[in-house]
């Protein structure tokens, strides 16, 4: 298949192809005209077979270059059996109320890929980037990731003729403590709501070479009381939100004036100010028509999410730097009931069954449909750091963990990870977050992480967090990760290493390499298979785990490892 792409490029420089024609085995002389013919011009291949194709090639011609993009990069991790991150995504739950019917656990243990996924593409993974990163000095450096790149995004969209408006503006994004209250609202009246929520292991750890944020907001009527805009009303439908995704009964609230709300909310029998709200059948204020289902956000629902460099200040303390990398974002275009995301499942099995390649589904300037009632689209920074929509492949990259991905819930992440309640709400701070255990379980998660991948990253190639957290052997110096005082200490970089990551990054920025990998590594990464053997489990049945992206706030798992 690599050759075969190879030949693809070629095509183009003749007449252009078909998508159905990607699939199929051609000979090199089919794209390659005679010499001596009468008909066609004398012509030179722009590239040709055994050819160091760059990634520039394949967007200038629109031509696919990975049909198994949703496969992440993370998935040729070379476990020895026994190191496993791969249990973060693939999970099979017992819990028959659960909408997600993936229930893909048993990929910890078999590797499940299409033939042309058994050679790993992301071959930036390989590639020696030290003389480049070596190029650029920390001056330059700190001048490009400080530099914001979003409000100049933001204004040439709104100046295009297609701009839809659905990736709302959020002024001063790119200073978050300009954008937002404490409260997270966002200052500018745009009614996106910021969370705390404590990253995903371990690629969205800073220390392995981004930061992030994530906003949600709700459709207008779950803002409104007889058609005015009531933050209360707003505020509590984002816990019944809440709760719902994380299964609870209950959440704390800011104050919320029942009477103006017409529900008795925490079942006291009263109606006044409370504190503390019970999960109700239906959602508030204009919104009473629609039911709270379990577990799926209603329809209408957003997310933004940026991507961003890893800021360094003057202290070599870490931040959210202007600069981003990506922006991203989610709407519930089409809510699906259980038994419509059952059978969206079970389309989706029946294709990979049949040995067919993963569909991405265009649908032009507004992204992909990912085949569950979510519209995707994301943004990515040209070779001038501007930041441009993402192409049909590159989007495809974003089907690998919103569509079909046994962990999430409802395709989403980050919400269910939510620090619990009131004290949720705002702009996200490591420093405020303890590593807290997963749903169900006793030790913390991060920890608990650290034990079974075996490293600080899925590739064990963080080699800062090696030194950090392990000792000599190999083991995890559990003692010192429970001294940590926040997550903060175990997940960001020295500003030695959070430069380099940057300057990698820029690398493939100046490239435009990203169908090639996004995943920044200093050097060519060596625990990451280049074809795979599925003669070989990937993982012994003894380090396959149980896992609940959810996570223990409790008062009681706190209390519990302070004592610790």
């Amino acid at each position: 298949m690599k050759i075969l792409a190879l030949m693809m490029v070629a095509l183009f420089a003749v007449g252009g192809c078909s998508e159905s024609d990607n699939k199929k085995e051609k000979n090199t002389s089919e794209f390659i005209p005679e010499k001596n013919s009468e008909t066609t011009p004398e012509f030179t291949p722009e590239y040709r077979p055994g050819d160091d194709i760059p990634a520039i090639a394949y967007l200038k011609h629109n031509e696919m270059y990975n049909p198994e993009a949703v496969i992440p990069a993370q998935c040729y991790t070379k476990t020895e059996g026994v190191n496993n991150p791969c249990f973060v995504c693939h999970q099979t739950y017992s819990d028959e109320s659960r909408p997600n019917f993936m229930k893909d656990g048993s990929l910890q243990g078999a590797y499940e890929f299409s033939d042309i996924g058994m050679t790993n593409s992301w071959k930036n993974l390989f590639k020696d980037r030290s003389e480049a990163i070596a190029g650029i000095s920390d001056k330059e450096i700190n001048e490009w990731t400080n530099t914001d790149n979003y409000s100049s995004f933001i204004d040439k969209q709104k100046q295009s003729e297609n701009w839809g408006g659905e990736i709302s503006e959020i002024k001063q994004l790119p200073f978050p403590e300009k954008a937002f209250a404490e409260d997270g609202f966002a200052k500018d009246g745009s009614h996106w709501v910021a969370y705390n929520y404590k990253p995903l292991p371990s690629s969205f750890w800073p220390t392995n070479g981004s930061t992030g944020d994530a906003m949600i907001r709700l459709p207008e009527k779950f803002m409104t009381v007889a058609g005015q805009y009531n933050k209360s009303v707003y505020q509590a439908n984002l816990a019944l939100v809440e709760m719902t995704i994380k299964n609870q009964n209950s959440v704390t609230v800011a104050s919320v004036d029942e009477k103006i709300i017409g529900v008795d909310l925490n079942s006291d029998g009263q109606q006044g100010i409370v504190t503390v709200m019970n999960k109700q059948a239906h959602y508030l204020g204009d919104a009473s028509d629609t039911a709270v289902e379990h577990m799926l956000f209603p329809q209408g629902t957003e997310f933004l999410h940026t991507v961003r460099y890893v800021g360094v200040d003057a202290h070599g303390g870490i931040y959210n730097a202007p600069r981003m990398k990506e922006v991203r974002y989610m709407r519930k275009a089409a809510f699906k009931s259980p038994a419509a995301l059952r059978s969206s499942y079970f389309i989706e099995a029946k294709e990979k069954h049949l040995e067919q390649l993963p569909r991405t589904v265009s649908i032009g300037d507004r992204g992909i449909d990912n085949g569950f009632g979510w519209v995707i689209n994301g943004y990515i920074e040209n070779e001038h750091g501007n930041l441009r929509q993402q192409n049909k492949q590159e989007l495809a990259f974003c089907n690998g963990c919103h569509k079909t991905v046994g962990s999430t819930i409802d395709q989403v992440f980050s919400f269910a990870r939510k620090v619990e309640g009131q004290q949720g709400w705002g702009y996200i701070n490591l420093k405020t977050i303890q590593d807290v255990p997963s749903f169900g379980t006793h030790d913390p998660e991060y920890l608990t992480y650290f034990k079974r991948a075996g490293g600080g990253d899925e590739f064990r190639q963080n080699q800062e967090m090696l030194q950090r957290w392990f000792d000599e052997k190999g083991n995890v110096d559990a003692e010192k990760v429970l001294q940590a005082q926040s997550i903060y200490e175990l997940i960001t970089p020295s500003a030695e290493r959070a430069l380099a990551m940057n300057k990698a990054y820029k690398t493939i920025v100046d490239e435009q390499s990203y169908i090639f990998g996004r995943d920044v590594v200093l050097k060519p990464a060596v625990n990451v298979l280049q074809e795979v053997d599925t003669t070989t489990e990937p993982l012994l049945e003894e380090h396959r785990y149980q896992w609940d992206i959810r996570l223990d706030w409790s008062e009681g798992a706190q209390q519990r490892l302070a004592a610790e």
